[in-house]
């Protein structure tokens, strides 16, 4: 057994991280670090864990802990780990946007490996720091990795995706009220969301030659959990021959599935998979991907890659059924 802390513990992707650790075979959670907590259940704040852990937050850490998951908000995570100090045998894997981008991947002499298992398995499994992909950046890279790998991305990208309240995050703001979200929709940060850098990052490093753009348009959407998005973008192959590039590509993926038939919301909601689907319109191919937010977005990507830098089964603690009905 391994023992895992987690900073920021109050948070949704905090709550999703306990609900699968006190699961999963291997780990048994050491400390959940919460400042505003410190001393309360965490049940008082993760209500859906009241009858299933006696854990408290605390206000202190363990420094000698196997691994640390950082669930902090954007630009917190390096300002945490200035002011405190882990063994040089705990690994970190973090959550949060600081150490994603190459040009800020090394910090404190440690160097942060992008956690997208489906392209750097092999670099996750030798590393001791991982920055965990954004939501949106997540959906996105999956639906179009394999035709940068192939070289056949030859015109812009277009992107439209719709994320659940979750992704928001805990704190209210005058778009997460229900009386604003229920019966509503909208878009926000249009062609300028923060997950765009990451995005272009992996499109260029695959193909060199990418000089098009991603043009992405984020939306809000009334239902609680879920990223469900579709690119198009010009292809000169058939339908057939994408599909078969998707289907190779992603033949041992432990997560990441191509679907035959059109996607919705309810196949990948309370799971770690990644659905995707391709379908050729006249010279536009369209890739539909889905992901749980919290999960495939997230926290279950951030077990995944815990599971790959241990050796563990990859699927270990993930095995999760979607609320179908």
């Amino acid at each position: 057994m391994i023992k895992a802390g987690i900073i920021g513990g109050a948070g949704y992707t905090a709550g999703e991280l306990i609900r699968i650790l006190i699961n999963h075979k291997q780990v048994s959670i050491d400390f959940i670090y919460s400042t505003s907590n410190a001393g309360n259940f965490v049940y008082e704040v993760h209500q859906d864990l009241l009858g299933t852990v006696d854990y408290k937050f605390t206000n202190k850490i363990n420094a000698d802990v196997d691994v640390v998951f950082l669930c902090l908000g954007h630009g917190n995570s390096s300002k945490f780990l200035s002011e405190n100090q882990f063994s040089k045998n705990t690994k970190i894997i973090d959550l949060s946007n600081d150490f994603r981008l190459e040009k800020d991947a090394v910090f404190q002499e440690n160097e942060y490996i992008y956690g997208l298992p489906e392209l750097y398995k092999t670099a996750i499994q030798k590393a001791n720091y991982i920055a965990n992909p954004g939501c949106f950046a997540t959906a996105i890279q999956l639906a179009m990795i394999p035709l940068a790998l192939n070289n056949f991305i030859e015109d812009d990208i277009h992107v439209n995706a719709v994320t659940g309240a979750t992704g928001a995050g805990t704190s209210l703001s005058s778009t997460t009220h229900f009386t604003w979200r229920d019966n509503n929709f909208s878009h926000y940060k249009p062609f300028t969301h923060q997950h765009l850098g990451e995005i272009h990052q992996t499109v260029q490093k695959l193909q060199p030659n990418f000089s098009n753009e991603i043009h992405f348009l984020p939306n809000r959407g009334n239902f609680s959990r879920g990223i469900f998005a579709t690119a198009y973008t010009k292809f000169d192959g058939s339908e057939e021959d994408a599909k078969s590039i998707y289907d190779e590509f992603y033949k041992d993926a432990a997560f990441t599935f191509v679907s035959e038939n059109p996607l919705h919301l309810k196949q990948v909601v309370n799971t770690n998979k990644c659905l995707v689907h391709v379908q050729k319109l006249n010279n536009q191919l369209l890739i539909t991907s889905c992901i749980d937010n919290l999960l495939k977005g997230a926290s279950g990507q951030a077990v995944q890659n815990m599971n790959l830098m241990f050796g563990f089964e990859e699927t270990e603690g993930l095995q999760l059924k979607a609320n179908f009905f």
